[in-house]
């Protein structure tokens, strides 16, 4: 084998949170066909946030060390070492909400421990991808495992018609997506991003723009379903109110924030000289899916698919930034995907704990008057649903106003008001949940909640401590993804 295909240590060390990750996953199925049936393992837990903290480690020493590796297939640098550390940094959130959601509906975890690792291992692939059939293998690899999740409780008709319809939906997204990757391999000849942008940009080329607008087109079509942005939104909902409800906090903030970290990556890089030509569908999209999610999300009644069309009208917010097409655009991008997912996460961790066993209790009118019967439980979801109105002194509040921002300095004057506009629709239907929880009468339907567990305080006082941190201490994160977006030019 030639010298220069032989991978050096520094780039192992660039793929470490991958390589703990991928190791771990292979040990936990491992101990999960080894272990005996009638007993609960309490290794198999602590394998998997062993690793997930030293993934998290591997990713900053990583950071250490910036450059590509593998052939320029993958590329670390503080965009890449964002979203490694806020995806694992949500995997370890989904890890503690996980653990009593299981005990209590009795199932085998082993397995869900493993796929849990293994959807991590794809996104952190795909944050650090620089190529685009190494985005395609990082998004099946988190996608497989993430379809097999949603239908974990094998017994519940709910989670079994959500796992099929996000995998039938997604398979056919992702074939848009390796389409278009096919079709501009056949225009340019590479798979490379930094390649695709030196042949299209060359003033010389024979590259017919139609067709490679019409590639980028089709890749659109995979990070919109992955995205869950409108027209290709549809899936979210069933597959939310499904999926058992850790799994559906766990896809609202990881997959979501790595799709749009290649997303990013994909149309600022490669497809940055074409701009003019899909900045005008991204204002569209953008737009359709701020108004899709948010009025739909007036008309219902079950908590997690109000969320779930919360989400949906998010990603349309973050799609404000990324049209924006600036540096100030990216940098809103990565704040507000962080302070997204932590407030998003807390959110689904309180709806999971209120639920129950067979998650009953789902409706907005179950939760009269839990400000009364677990006033410490209502303030913490109080905080996450100020932060998702844009609340000040909440991470949500600072990520609307560089979002709206970034879209002014790029004279997105009408989008940008149409995006507030979207904002004070919101404010109604999370503001309704917290009317109900402290101007309704309790219920029974607030009594008998047992207390929180170990691992569901950490996740509800980690959420809240980042989200009201990033409310406060916006410059942190801002600064970082600021010298984080030098592969924009």
């Amino acid at each position: 084998m030639p010298a220069n295909f032989l991978p050096s240590a520094s780039e192992y060390l660039r793929i470490l949170p991958e390589i703990i990750l991928t190791i771990a996953g292979v040990i936990v199925m491992l101990l999960e066909a080894l272990r005996d049936e009638k007993e609960e393992s309490t290794l198999i837990p602590l394998v998997t946030l062993i690793a997930l903290v030293g993934a998290l480690v591997g990713a900053i020493v990583a950071n250490g060390d910036p450059g590509a590796a593998f052939q320029q297939m993958l590329v670390v640098d503080g965009f890449a070492t964002f979203f490694r550390v806020l995806v694992l940094a949500v995997g370890l959130l989904a890890f503690f909400i996980s653990g009593p959601y299981l005990a209590r509906e009795r199932d085998r975890t082993g397995e869900y421990w493993g796929l849990l690792l293994f959807s991590l291992v794809g996104q952190c692939l795909m944050a650090a991808a620089n190529e685009l059939m190494m985005i395609f293998i990082g998004l099946e690899i988190s996608s497989i495992a993430t379809y097999i999740m949603a239908g974990y409780l094998r017994g519940d008709r709910r989670s079994n018609e959500s796992a099929l319809k996000y995998f039938l939906l997604g398979s056919f997204a992702t074939a848009f997506f390796l389409y278009g990757i096919a079709w501009i391999y056949g225009i340019t000849g590479s798979t490379n991003l930094l390649e695709i942008r030196r042949v299209i940009s060359d003033p010389g080329t024979s590259v017919s723009m139609a067709l490679v607008g019409m590639s980028a087109a089709l890749m659109f079509v995979g990070f919109a379903f992955k995205i869950s942005a409108a027209p290709f939104q549809i899936w979210a909902p069933d597959v939310y109110q499904g999926a058992p409800a850790p799994v559906a906090a766990f896809m609202s903030a990881g997959p979501k924030a790595a799709a749009f970290a290649i997303l990013v990556r994909v149309f600022m890089t490669a497809f940055e000289p074409i701009a003019p030509r899909w900045e005008p569908i991204f204002w569209v999209v953008a737009l359709a899916t701020m108004v899709v999610g948010n009025f739909a999300a007036l008309t219902q009644t079950n908590v997690k698919r109000l969320l779930a069309y919360s989400s949906i009208a998010h990603a349309g917010y973050v799609m404000v930034a990324v049209t924006a097409h600036n540096l100030v655009g990216i940098q809103a991008v990565m704040f507000y995907l962080a302070s997204y997912a932590f407030m998003n996460v807390g959110a689904f961790a309180v709806v999971t704990h209120f639920a129950r066993k067979g998650e009953k209790f789902l409706n907005v009118e179950d939760m009269a008057g839990l400000g009364v019967r677990r006033p410490g439980l209502a303030a913490l979801l109080t905080i996450f649903l100020l932060s998702m109105i844009g609340v000040p002194l909440t991470g949500g509040f600072f990520g609307k106003f560089y979002v709206f921002k970034a879209a002014l300095d790029a004279n997105l004057v009408w989008l940008t008001v149409l995006g507030l506009l979207n904002s004070a629709v919101a404010a109604y239907y999370y503001l309704r949940i917290i009317v109900v929880m402290y101007m309704h009468e309790p219920t029974e339907t607030t009594e008998g909640l047992e207390p929180l567990g170990a691992g569901m305080t950490v996740a509800l006082l980690v959420s809240a401590g980042v989200t009201l941190f990033l409310g406060i201490f916006p410059g942190f994160v801002l600064d970082f993804a600021g010298k984080s977006a030098s592969f924009i030019k």
